[in-house]
């Protein structure tokens, strides 16, 4: 602390950043909003749990048509 030079504080300086509007940072904000409200989480399991049964069955009809198709060339070919 000096008297001959005292401190003196330094003005503050001007710091501007533009904010630009970003359509798809806008999206995914209110998006990311509306899986936060009440009751979204719970149906979003369900959906999930749905595609999940239909993929399980989609599956099983595959695999029995195949078995149906192999069942049937080896009775009509063997």
């Amino acid at each position: 602390m000096s008297v001959l030079f005292p401190k003196v504080n330094k003005p503050r300086e001007w710091d501007y950043r533009p904010i630009y509007y970003d359509q798809e940072k806008e999206a995914r904000k209110d998006k990311k909003l509306a899986r936060l409200r009440r009751g979204a989480f719970r149906e979003e399991h369900e959906k999930n749990m749905t595609e999940l049964r239909k993929k399980k069955q989609s599956k099983l009809v595959f695999w029995l048509v195949l078995l149906g198709l192999l069942l049937f060339a080896f009775y009509f070919l063997m």
